[in-house]
């Protein structure tokens, strides 16, 4: 290898109706990439299906700086699938992961890259402050990441996002990975490797509107879970004991009173709060049992993780995907 040979180093930006910050976000890269001659810089621009202009603000910046690369996928796949997609295409020696809308500042990066050439594989950033969030969203956000580590056994690493710095290593560890139900952020501590831990100061939105709502935030905190543990079936085995035992219990006073003080006369109330109890519980483990299910039923499909429409200038074909 030569050793004069600048290392190149991708910036990877998946992008969903990003029209109103692309350029913004552009006039940041550029900059740093200027500002940075050591490395060698690509940027990675993953359109993931978006229905707004962020297509073709992607082929204008490549027509300007050919250090701009543009992916983009065939429909939207979302977020998670956006990024794996990048991760097949990028080029560098390392990957930076950050989102299009300038909530994690660029400036950041060559800290990460200094960090990376003394040893560490994945240098993440992690939020002191999250401005622009409501108070709701960092509760349920802590709490949701309480619950998450009582249950896996894996340390999940808390307040950060994808932002962050892979070496070429952890990329290729997470290529290896083709769960179509995924969870990147669970996936990033599962791989292991050398760490390092960075603080920053998170900014509000440059422009535009936050794609994520509390839907498909419960959509991605469920995918967490089923991704990385199966505590919540063994939970569901020990109250279903738990609660047969109660019932056996209560079925042998029942017994010994009636023997004891003759028969009484049944409530309808006391009756029908029993039936719906158990009936609940009942359906709550059912739905968490089809979570399983169909968590397995969609990986045994084996279906292809996603399909590129275009790849820069070129289109796409299956069988340039297949090779992949």
């Amino acid at each position: 290898m030569d050793e004069n040979k600048k290392k190149l180093v991708t910036i990877l930006v998946p992008a969903y109706n990003e029209e109103e910050v692309l350029h913004l976000l552009y006039e940041r890269l550029e900059k740093l990439m200027d500002s940075n001659q050591s490395y060698d810089f690509e940027v990675l621009l993953v359109n993931d299906g978006s229905k707004d202009k962020t297509l073709e603000i992607m082929k204008e910046l490549r027509q300007k700086d050919k250090r701009i690369c543009y992916l983009n996928l065939s429909r939207n796949f979302g977020k998670e699938t956006a990024m794996i997609a990048g991760l097949d295409y990028c080029k560098g020696d390392a990957v930076v992961l950050i989102d299009a809308d300038l909530q994690d500042p660029p400036e950041l990066i060559p800290e990460m890259l200094k960090y990376w050439e003394e040893g560490y594989d994945d240098v993440y950033a992690k939020r002191k402050t999250r401005e622009g969030e409501t108070w709701l969203k960092k509760f349920t956000s802590k709490m949701y990441y309480k619950v998450l580590q009582a249950f896996t056994r894996i340390e999940i690493q808390k307040d950060t996002g994808d932002f962050r710095l892979l070496d070429r290593r952890c990329v290729e560890a997470l290529k290896a990975i083709r769960e179509s139900q995924r969870y990147t952020k669970g996936l990033f501590s599962w791989i292991g490797y050398n760490k390092k831990e960075i603080l920053y100061d998170r900014d509000p939105r440059a422009a535009g509107q936050t794609k994520w709502n509390y839907g498909k935030l419960i959509n991605l905190s469920i995918d967490g879970i089923t991704s990385f543990t199966t505590s919540p079936l063994r939970w569901a085995a020990i109250m279903g004991v738990l609660v047969s035992l109660i019932g056996f219990i209560y079925m042998v006073f029942i017994i010994i009173k009636t023997i004891i003080s003759g028969v009484d006369v049944p409530g309808y109330a006391s009756t029908m709060v029993v039936i719906l109890f158990l009936g609940g519980i009942q359906l709550i483990f059912l739905g968490v049992i089809g979570e399983y299910l169909g968590r397995a039923f969609n990986e045994g499909k084996h279906r292809p993780l996603y399909f590129i429409e275009r790849y820069n200038e070129e289109k796409e074909t299956n069988e340039n995907l297949n090779r992949k």
